[in-house]
């Protein structure tokens, strides 16, 4: 267990116990009326070929923001001789660890209850946000391995936002530039790995949602914005008519990654440009053009606001799983699985079997 990275935050947890993300949320009653919804996820997962010890780890809803997502608690159950809930402080990342022993059938159910309310910030008038802490701006502005800041990077950020005289320009010049040169690539395996050097070292601007928004993130911090990378998945339909940007029922292939840049007045700012390319190829009748008026559409909500039928899992880059063997992963939005043979692909159900299912509990 690498404990310099993690806390273990129960020594063990019995199946069928419910456990909440914080006394203060448990005890949070969501109101319809205050615009506020709540759904249960429930992960399901089977380690189909086994070999050896097995290990799993389970992204729980770890992001806990006042005004727009607030977990409730977890209930797991299934076969895992031990079960942990483990916490990186640092990166601010809570997970499920499961271990089961050799000749163990792995199987194990987590059911996660999230209350969340739609964002809209509003961008012309500046508010009295609470300033970054010193860490969290070191935090939200270093390179990562697949973001670095500098090179290639920073010389893109640098001529995007040549003619900006704000912050808040400079993350709007950003925004509009990567909608306007990436394009979505429904043959990315997943949601894509967010390797921005290779993007822009090739000139293929391509992929999904963690590379378009990731290209975002790593421009603007090499712009001088702290901003990052949430990693989440779709738990409900659109509200606002747009068919390709929501999923309920069976989600297990609804991960979705946004993007938050912080501007001074303002915290905090959702982004989603990634979400507008998908809108272009993927809402009906498809190949919308950037004039399209549904694509503009898009575009203008997408620059400060978020429809929330999405629970936002962690923002966390570099994440080293605790118990594997040496594992390092880009980011956890994925269930992940160990066995003797090494890591099991996330993706490939003829090995791991998952699925995610969401319900709504209140109506908005």
């Amino acid at each position: 267990m690498q404990r310099r990275d993690f806390l273990l935050t129960s020594a063990a947890l019995a199946a069928g116990t419910m456990w909440p993300a914080s006394r203060a949320m448990a005890a949070f009653n969501p109101s319809p009326a205050d615009g506020w919804r709540t759904f249960e996820v429930t992960h399901r997962v089977e380690v189909l070929e086994p070999r050896g010890a097995t290990r799993v780890w389970l992204p729980l809803p770890s992001m806990q923001e006042q005004d727009w997502i607030r977990p409730m608690g977890n209930l797991w159950q299934g076969s895992a001789g031990s079960a942990h809930i483990l916490n990186d402080r640092d990166r601010g990342v809570d997970m499920l660890f499961a271990e089961w022993d050799a000749g163990e059938k792995p199987v194990l159910e987590v059911t996660s209850r999230i209350a969340t309310r739609d964002r809209a910030i509003d961008l012309a008038h500046a508010g009295r946000a609470t300033p970054l802490s010193a860490s969290a701006q070191r935090r939200y502005t270093r390179a990562t391995k697949l973001l670095p800041t500098g090179g290639i990077v920073r010389e893109n950020a640098l001529e995007i936002t040549r003619q900006a005289k704000t912050d808040q320009d400079k993350a709007r010049a950003i925004y509009e530039w990567v909608v306007d040169n990436t394009a979505r690539n429904p043959k990315t395996r997943g949601c894509g790995l967010g390797d921005i050097r290779f993007m822009l070292e090739t000139g293929d601007l391509s992929g999904k949602c963690a590379d378009l928004n990731s290209l975002y993130v790593g421009l603007a911090r090499a712009a001088g914005l702290p901003a990052r990378d949430v990693y989440g998945i779709r738990v409900a339909d659109s509200r606002f008519g747009y068919k390709s940007l929501g999923k309920s029922g069976d989600i297990s292939k609804a991960q979705h990654c946004r993007a938050e840049v912080w501007l001074s007045g303002h915290g905090w700012v959702p982004v989603d440009p990634a979400d507008v390319r998908k809108v272009m190829l993927e809402e009906p009748p498809g190949g919308r053009s950037l004039t399209d008026d549904m694509v503009a559409d898009a575009r203008k909500r997408l620059f400060g606001s978020w429809e929330m039928n999405w629970l936002a899992y962690n923002t966390a880059h570099d994440l080293p799983l605790p118990g594997s063997r040496n594992v390092t992963l880009p980011f956890l939005m994925y269930p992940q699985a160990e066995t003797a043979d090494g890591m099991v692909d996330s993706l490939d159900a003829s090995s791991f079997s998952y699925r995610i299912t969401s319900k709504e509990i209140t109506a908005a």
